[in-house]
């Protein structure tokens, strides 16, 4: 069973093509928070989403649903950590993509740029400059619809939007960072090799805090990774289903460790491999 966990203004929407490579291997519980797609309709608008909501709301889903892997994207990846650091019982690998708690200039000046057009009321603004940054390797098809998405969001949502961009530059690294040590499972970190905004050389700065750190990089890829080419969604595919398979193959070997002992479990990164034609 995987969970998946949406970065910063996503919708389950933006996991499709994730979706396609995992279903086939795993049962995939996906989810919006309260205000968000699907969710939207059924939670009244009002109150802000902090972080610690979104990690209550995951916490309860992974203990619902004995889910064994956690897969996040982009600000998704916090929620993902902090849960992780409540040492879930079933969970067995987490995935982290484009994410990093490094918030280095690049990221600085566009989550700046982002707050200024949402609290001018400059939406338009705010879906271009999504497009331009963080989204530039995204197929056009993609770009208009995040131009469309991002336009029409709701009073609430762009009030949520502006909280959020507020908590992560408040975010206190150095405390959110020694919590990672309490983190028991294999954590794979995946950066796109061209993603400026969340570089491969800020997340391995993780492996001093996380004991079962590892990571891949994703040639040609940026921020969105699986979502921008044929290619990428390959490559993902590859790392991300051995990994966990790996780990479901341990579980079920007599030898592996109790849940715990995660010195013990050694998972390896797969290499990439040739992706297949287009």
């Amino acid at each position: 069973m995987v969970i998946l966990v949406n970065g910063a203004l996503s919708t389950i929407e933006s996991f499709r093509q994730t979706v396609k490579y995992l279903a086939p291997n795993f049962d995939v519980v996906l989810y919006d928070l309260p205000f968000y797609g699907k969710s939207a309709e059924h939670n009244p608008e009002g109150g802000l989403l902090s972080s610690a909501d979104e990690v209550r709301i995951l916490r309860d889903l992974i203990d619902r649903y004995q889910v064994n892997h956690i897969a996040s994207i982009s600000w998704g990846g916090v929620a993902a950590l902090l849960a992780l650091c409540e040492r879930p019982a079933s969970v067995r690998t987490a995935t982290i993509g484009s994410f990093s708690p490094l918030i280095n200039p690049a990221m600085r000046a566009y989550i700046t740029a982002a707050q200024e057009h949402l609290e001018a009321g400059n939406f338009g603004n705010a879906a271009t400059l999504l497009n331009d940054t963080v989204g530039r390797y995204l197929p056009r098809l993609l770009r208009m619809y995040n131009h469309r998405y991002i336009s029409n969001l709701t009073p609430a949502q762009y009030r949520q939007t502006i909280f959020h961009i507020r908590q992560m530059r408040s975010l206190p690294v150095h405390e959110y960072l020694d919590g990672m040590r309490r983190i028991e499972v294999p954590v794979l970190f995946i950066n796109g090799e061209l993603d400026d905004y969340t570089t491969t050389e800020d997340i391995r700065s993780m492996a001093a805090h996380v004991a079962g750190a590892h990571f891949q990089t994703i040639p040609e890829a940026g921020h969105f990774l699986d979502l921008e080419s044929k290619r990428s969604w390959e490559r993902v595919r590859h790392v991300v289903t051995a990994f966990m398979r790996q780990a479901d193959a341990q579980a079920e070997s007599p030898t592996v460790p109790a849940h715990g002992d995660a010195s013990r479990v050694v998972l390896s990164v797969p290499p990439l491999v040739a992706p297949c034609g287009y």
